[in-house]
């Protein structure tokens, strides 16, 4: 009976603390996962909203990627005139 003592003892002060101390450890790792997650769903919040207007973005950067793609080709025709052939 008196090793039963010993026994609940030894698990009273050196198991449970041990066990406390490192439950607090594991929480404190996910509250710190918990705020890396938030911070991740603010900003990618905030991204949606920056991207709310992409669509009506591409349209005119298409619009310009043609006008340039036209001037380019004007250029080009114009320098191949004034360059000699390549041998």
């Amino acid at each position: 009976m008196t090793l039963w003592w010993i026994g609940n003892a030894v698990l009273l002060l050196v198991v449970v603390p041990v066990l406390v101390a490192l439950l607090n450890r594991i929480l404190a790792a996910l509250e710190r996962i918990r705020k890396a997650s938030d911070e991740i769903l603010d900003g990618g919040v905030a991204l949606v909203g920056e991207l709310a207007n992409t669509p009506a973005l591409l349209a005119q950067t298409d619009a310009t990627v043609k006008a340039v793609t036209v001037g380019a080709v004007r250029y080009a025709g114009f320098v191949a005139k004034l360059l000699p052939p390549a041998n």
